[in-house]
C-alpha cells in the first residue's frame, strides 16, 4: 500500500473509517472522521487530528532524532524514546501526538524507563520535511492486533485495573485502547504532498 492510498477517495462509496475500533483515550474528542478510506485493516484505527477550536492545521515539534536512512520520520534516541506534540498553528495549542514511554505495548507491559528518561525530553525540534514544509494536516493510525482478552484477562482486578510494569494501576479498556502495537502519523502539506512522520512498532 502506498503512501497516497490511505488517503484516496472511491466514487460512488461513502464509507468511512468508523470500523468499532476504538482509537487511543489521549485522542478523545480531539479527531474527526475520514471518508472513503482505502485498505483501512479490521484491526486499524485511523482519524485526522482536529484541535478543539476545530482547526486542522498544524505544527510538530519533537524530542528524538531524523532517522538515517528514512530522514521524514521521526525515532528515539540511544537515551530515550520519541516525544511528538502537534501544535495548532491558529493558537499555538498543543497536543499530544505520541509518547514512547507511555503509548504502546511495550512501554505498557515490556520496558520500564527512568525517571529522568521520562522528564528530560524537551520536545523543542520542530519537523520539517526534506523540502522544508513544517505545515501539515495530521492522520493517525493505529493497529491492534494484540487479544488483550485472551493474554491478559486473568490479571485483571475485581475492579476491573491491571498492573502495568512501571506498577501502577490502571483500567483495562485504557490499556488495551493506548497499548496498541503500531503507530503510523502522516502530515499532508498545504502542496497535497503526504510525507509519513512517525512509523513504530510497538509490540
Amino acid at each position: 500500500m502506498g503512501l497516497f492510498d490511505i488517503f484516496k477517495k472511491e466514487k460512488g462509496n461513502s464509507l468511512t473509517a468508523d470500523n468499532g475500533i476504538s482509537g487511543p483515550t489521549f485522542f478523545d474528542g480531539l479527531t474527526e472522521d475520514i471518508v472513503n478510506p482505502i485498505n483501512l485493516q479490521k484491526h486499524e484505527w485511523r482519524r485526522k487530528l482536529k484541535s478543539p477550536s476545530g482547526q486542522t492545521k498544524f505544527k510538530i515539534k519533537y524530542y528524538g532524532k531524523l532517522h538515517e536512512e528514512y530522514q521524514n520520520l521521526i525515532v528515539g534516541t540511544n537515551y530515550a524514546p520519541a516525544l511528538v506534540v502537534a501544535v495548532d498553528v491558529s493558537n499555538g495549542l498543543e497536543i499530544l501526538l505520541f509518547d514512547g514511554c507511555q503509548h504502546g505495548y511495550n512501554a505498557l507491559f515490556c520496558d520500564e524507563y527512568s525517571k529522568e528518561q521520562i522528564e528530560n525530553r524537551p520536545a523543542t525540534n520542530l519537523y520539517k520535511d526534506e523540502n522544508g514544509n513544517d505545515t501539515f494536516e495530521i492522520i493517525i493510525s493505529t493497529y491492534n492486533g494484540i487479544d488483550y482478552e485472551e493474554e491478559f484477562s486473568h490479571e485483571v482486578d475485581d475492579e476491573g485495573f491491571i498492573k502495568l510494569i512501571n506498577r501502577t494501576k490502571i483500567e483495562f479498556e485504557k490499556a488495551r485502547r493506548n497499548g496498541f502495537d503500531t503507530l503510523q502519523i502522516f502530515g499532508l502539506t498545504d502542496q497535497g504532498v503526504m510525507v509519513e512522520i512517525v512509523s513504530e512498532e510497538l509490540a
